[in-house]
Order: structure tokens, then sequence, then C-alpha cells
């Protein structure tokens, strides 16, 4: 048990919390530190020179932090002096110790990059839930949104970020990257990301989405057609999937009115009804945790904060339903 300060105690004498707090304890408690310290352990600083280095696990809270709330080095920072419920989070007690500073954050960042960490706790995570039975298996859904990147040129380099491009969504051109993903139909876990620029087609990506094991698979229609792409069609096992995508709004119902048509709308809001499951996912990334936009040039780096909130994604709809994983696990 921590000792409590001063500040716990009058906290402790609120009437409500608020959400940022609940929010954050709910994800420190499910949150395997133990798991991803271990992983973080082989590529972290040794400190055998210099000043001993920050605690992994404080460093891996102050990023959590940052880009759950959207947050830049300097704002973080001071945003844990400024927030109980982020200094709580972090366990620092200021009579005693302080919090890292930005650019210690920035460099454990860019070890989590340079070292594709945020993809090896995604992937541990997932399997810690298959593992418990909370993953089902046979059903994927795919989709893709997209992430705008700045459109201004004045820079240094006086140009836009090479990896990104534009694409015109509806009526609308819109300038970044595509985030893809793929999500367990049963259950609503996310179960692969992909990124690529803004003008790569959803459907391209689709077949590093499926699972070798799905038996069904869901999309809009932007993936009408994928069965017969070239590698769809020549995979002895993704060619036996059952494709339900749905049809295209304006084509998808006959002129008049008859039995048929009521069937043919009966079976597009099943298909829509699987696929809302997409929506919770895209809606903690965007809305919860404002990666609306890209945070940082380059594709590599902003995938890797992709896989970092999916993780976070999927242990937040786990302590929705319920459930505790170490518990389950354990």
């Amino acid at each position: 048990m921590k000792q409590q300060t001063f500040s716990d105690i009058e906290y402790s004498g609120r009437t409500r919390i608020t959400k940022r707090e609940e929010f954050l304890d709910i994800m420190d408690e499910i949150i395997p530190w133990d798991e991803w310290v271990v992983l973080i352990q082989p590529y972290y600083f040794s400190g055998k020179r210099g000043r001993p280095p920050m605690g992994i696990e404080k460093m891996l809270r102050m990023y959590l932090l940052q880009i759950w709330f959207s947050l830049s080095d300097e704002g973080v920072e001071d945003a844990i002096y400024d927030s109980y419920a982020m200094r709580k989070f972090m366990g620092i007690n200021f009579m005693s110790e302080k919090a890292p500073d930005a650019t210690t954050l920035l460099h454990f960042r860019r070890l989590l990059e340079e070292n594709g960490l945020g993809k090896a706790m995604f992937e541990g995570i997932n399997r810690a839930l298959e593992g418990a039975g909370q993953m089902m298996r046979g059903g994927t859904i795919v989709d893709a949104t997209i992430i705008n990147a700045p459109t201004s040129t004045k820079n240094e380099k006086k140009e836009r970020d090479p990896e990104m491009h534009q694409t015109k969504k509806g009526n609308e051109w819109r300038f970044g990257m595509k985030v893809h993903i793929g999500v367990d139909a049963g259950s609503g876990y996310v179960t692969a990301v992909e990124a690529t620029s803004a003008n790569v087609h959803d459907v391209t990506m689709a077949s590093k989405l499926i699972r070798q094991d799905d038996h069904v698979v869901y999309g809009d229609s932007g993936y009408l057609g994928i069965e017969k792409r070239e590698e769809i069609s020549k995979d002895s096992k993704l060619s036996q999937i059952d494709y339900r995508i749905n049809r295209r709004p304006g084509h998808t119902y006959r002129k008049h009115t008859n039995d048929g048509q009521a069937w043919e709308k009966k079976i597009e809001r099943q298909k829509s009804a699987v696929r809302s499951k997409v929506e919770f996912p895209f809606r903690f990334l965007k809305v919860r945790c404002g990666f609306g936009k890209t945070v940082y040039k380059g594709i590599a780096k902003n995938l890797n904060r992709a896989h970092m909130l999916f993780a976070s994604s999927n242990l937040y709809s786990c302590a929705r339903a319920g459930r505790n994983l170490q518990a389950l696990i354990g």
C-alpha cells in the first residue's frame, strides 16, 4: 500500500471523482505493468554511465498519459504537476521526487518507436486476451480511417510530409495517412493494425488484416470485389472465406417496393449491425485520445502510437466488460 500524502487525504474528501481520474484508475488496474516493463528492459538504458536512469514503469506511465490525452512532451510534464489524477497515476510524491522532464520522455518515446515495442505490446495483449478466452475466432471486421496530416508548407524544408498523400472522401479532399484495422467480429477487440498513406485503397490492405482461421469477413462498400483480388483468390484459405460486404448506398435496393426489397434491407442491416463493433476502437483512437491528426512526421512513428492506443482500447474494453485481465490469466 502506498503511503498517503496530504494531497491524497484532502482529495479523498471529494463528493465525486472526475472522468479523467476514473479512466486512469481503470487503466492502472488492468494494464499488465510487469509484462510491459520486462518487454522494454532489454532495450532500456543500462545506467552504467552517467546518472541513474528513470524507472521504466514511471516512464511508461508518463508516455501513456501523453498519448491518451494528446499532449506534447512539455505539456504532459506540466500536466503531471498540475493534475492530481495524473500525479496519482504516476505515483509521484513531490516531497521526495520530481516528474521526468520532457527530454527524458522524448528519448523514451524514440526507444519505443525504433524497436517496434508498440506493436510488441499490442500483440502481447492480444495473446493474453486469447489465452484467457476473451477473443473469439472465425470472423473479422475490416475497416480503415483517415488520420489528417498538416497541409502547411511553412516549415524549414518548405514541403509537406513526403510519406503522406491526399485522397478524396465524398466531396472533400483529405491529406494524411490511413489506419487499417481488423476487429474480432465476436468480441470487438482489435486484432491487426496497419498504416499507409491516405491514397492507398482500403481493399488493398485487407489480406493483412484477415486471420488464417477466419470463416467470414465483414466490410463496408469500400471492400467490394475483395474476393477477386489476386492475393485473396490465389490463397487456398483466404479464397474459401465468406465475404459479407455491404453494398454501396444508392445501389442497394430495387426501384419498386416488394418482398425482395425488404429482404435486402434486412440483410444489409444485419451486416451493418456486426460492422458497428469497429466504431468503438476508432472512437477511442480519435475522440477519447485525440488522434485525429498525425503527431509526428512519417508513418512508422504514428503507427507505433496507433498500436499503443489500440492495445489500450482492447484493455479498456475488457475492463468495461467487467473483467480483470490479470485474474483471467492467473
